[in-house]
């Protein structure tokens, strides 16, 4: 009952927190509204990433009063312009001038995409960070969740060890200020998190600094998967609480999921338009499309019923295979965390509770028709009949169990071939729903998660296979720009990658991390 409570104490002590920050709607009310659905700016997230030149209250009474004045001829965009100071996307510092390699420009790159610890700016969305950080890149300019574990593969094999150090120390901080990691450091964002890759980022740690990492970090463990599994013992059969599922038959599983019912912030106009088109309750609406983003996947047809339109789209009524393999790591990093720390009894009980998750996504996201893992409606208990590279996360990290994984992924393996591997890499989908966590495009995590898996499991010449289209690939777009992307359109090398809300970023944190990461575990596996 302790341990209950406590886990209670700490999620309503973070709620409180994170209700006492203010987000951009609830410091610049109308002015916000305004703005965004003026399109003042083509891209949503330039006005909420805006610095307030002067006292916000101050900025506000003088736009209602101005705007209520019928002498004045009154210009909104001026208005901004003379109020705040316009972020800057640096694309030019992404981009090569010299005949270098690209090994050489990913190590120059960390400097550009460095920044240094936060201070506090009254009326800033940013949520200060004690200690440097790497951005992704182009309007990226925060620190991104599950961005930031692919980048951190990247900053290893640099050697840049005191920066990687730094960001799971600035994990560590937002979990234990806002009782969760939200998905970047932003007051917009904080309703929500993200892939809980923090497991990962630790045991990466670990494995330049020893076990102590693991004692270090175990209080921000605890509090990360306090946040996860929040309301699991209220939870009834067949219902769903924040981020956990009941099923009916009581396993606990759990889902994507965002705190607000409030069209997202960076993408007001965007949310407000498609609740409009959908036709479809409006708050039901707002939760899908912002655990769609607390997914990471923002967006794509793997949320969307129709498999087409976001209008459809479904993200909260989905258990996600790769979330709850994620969970499962977080699970037996806690155990390992444990036993370091010398507590037996509970590293027991926490690899008892990730055995009983291995055999609820066996049990409910093994496709036999496909030979694959799929996300799982946790209302029909029906699998939602999709491959996408979410799928090869169980192999990731789940045990083998006498060769019975290796079995499965043999299987898997011949999907894969069939239906995902392209001239480029792996395609997030089959789908070409025209958003940009669907074919054409490829993404440089789930190119990662891929090759870890198919290695794991007896695949290793297929993963080289991918590692190799994909480092081609971006080898062959830097070649031609200067740039590393954010995204690539893997069945077409010859043409960009597109679709989703905003334009093709450059940078490109995850990319890079990736592409040094490849490189280093290709050298390593030639023999």
């Amino acid at each position: 009952m302790r341990k209950v409570l406590l886990i209670g104490a700490l999620v309503f002590s973070s709620w409180s927190v994170i209700a006492q920050v203010g987000t951009p709607d609830q410091v610049y009310g109308e002015l916000f509204r305004d703005v965004q659905e003026a399109r003042i700016f083509p891209d949503g997230k330039t006005f909420v990433d805006c610095i307030p030149k002067r006292d916000p209250s101050e900025i506000v009474k003088d736009y209602l009063a101005a705007k209520k004045n019928p002498a004045l001829r009154f210009s909104l965009e001026l208005f901004v312009k003379e109020n705040f100071d316009l972020p800057v996307n640096p694309a030019e510092q992404y981009k090569t001038d010299e005949a270098e390699d690209i090994t050489t420009h990913i190590n120059k790159l960390w400097k550009v995409l460095r920044r240094e610890a936060d201070l506090p700016v009254k009326g800033s969305s940013l949520l200060p960070l004690p200690n440097a950080y790497i951005v992704p890149g182009g309007r990226f300019r925060e620190i991104y969740y599950w961005d930031s574990y692919f980048t951190m593969l990247g900053l290893k094999e640099s050697g840049e060890h005191e920066i990687l150090e730094s960001m799971v120390r600035n994990f560590a901080y937002l979990i234990d200020t806002y009782g969760h990691i939200p998905n970047g450091n932003r007051s917009y964002y904080i309703s929500r998190s993200q892939p809980p890759f923090f497991a990962m980022m630790v045991e990466l740690l670990a494995s330049i600094k020893g076990d102590g990492a693991y004692k270090e970090f175990l209080p921000a463990l605890e509090k990360e998967y306090a946040y996860w599994m929040d309301g699991e013992t209220v939870v009834k059969p067949g219902a769903a609480i924040k981020a956990v599922v009941k099923l009916k038959d009581g396993t606990i599983l759990n889902r994507y999921w965002d705190e607000s019912r409030e069209p997202r912030q960076e993408s007001y106009r965007e949310d407000v338009e498609t609740a409009r088109l959908s036709k479809r309750n409006k708050v039901e609406m707002y939760q899908h499309l912002r655990a769609g983003a607390a997914s990471g996947w923002d967006f794509s047809s793997r949320w969307f019923a129709d498999r087409k339109n976001i209008t459809s789209i479904q993200t909260t009524y989905y258990i996600p295979v790769d979330l709850n393999s994620l969970l499962y790591k977080l699970e037996m990093v806690l155990s390992t965390a444990y036993l370091v720390g010398g507590n037996a009894s509970k590293a027991q009980q926490l690899e008892a509770r990730a055995e009983k998750r291995r055999v609820a996504v066996d049990k409910y996201c093994w496709n036999k028709s496909l030979k694959f893992y799929t996300d799982v409606d946790y209302r029909t208990g029906k699998s939602t009949g999709m491959v996408t590279p979410a799928g090869l996360f169980p192999y990731c990290f789940f045990p083998q169990r006498q060769g019975f994984l290796s079995m499965l992924a043999n299987q898997s393996a011949v999907v894969v071939k069939d239906k995902l591997l392209k001239p480029g890499g792996i395609v997030t989908s089959e789908q070409q729903s025209g958003q940009q966590w669907d074919a054409p495009n490829g993404w440089a995590p789930l190119q990662w998660m891929a090759v870890v898996a198919l290695d794991r499991c007896g695949q290793r010449g297929m993963a080289r296979d991918i590692c190799t289209r994909w480092m081609k690939l971006n080898e062959k777009v830097y070649k031609e720009t200067g740039k590393l992307m954010e995204k690539y359109n893997v069945m077409n090398i010859d043409l960009p990658a597109g679709g989703g809300e905003y334009a093709a970023q450059d940078g490109f944190g995850w990319t890079n991390g990736v592409y040094l990461a490849m490189q280093a575990w290709m050298k390593k596996t030639a023999n």
